[in-house]
């Protein structure tokens, strides 16, 4: 479903609060960077952490983040789990910013 905004209909407050809470989970420029990471393949945290020389631990709790807020899917294949994008919704948010901070 598309949404388009209209100024004669604002959306109700309570969804205004969630869609700022949406952007401050995207305020944040290591989930950022594993977003961009993870936007065309899945990867564990290990290959996560490794692409971007950071701490397991670090990449795991924003992972966490992440998946609260319903940005990532997981996938577990025996005891390894692998993380992606959960649709293409968030790889289109993430464009649209890039586009816009690049004009």
């Amino acid at each position: 479903m598309e949404t388009k905004l209209n100024s004669n209909e604002i959306p109700e407050i309570e969804l205004l609060f969630e869609l700022a809470d949406l952007f401050k989970v995207f305020g944040d420029s290591t989930r950022l960077r594993i977003m961009v990471t993870i936007s065309e393949n899945e990867m564990s945290v290990l290959n996560i952490a490794e692409t971007l020389n950071m701490e397991q631990s670090t990449i795991s709790h924003q992972l966490r983040v992440l998946r609260q807020n319903k940005l990532v899917r997981v996938r577990r294949e025996g005891k390894q789990i692998y993380y992606t994008l959960d649709d293409d919704h968030v790889k289109k948010i993430i464009e649209m910013g890039l586009d816009h901070v690049l004009e």
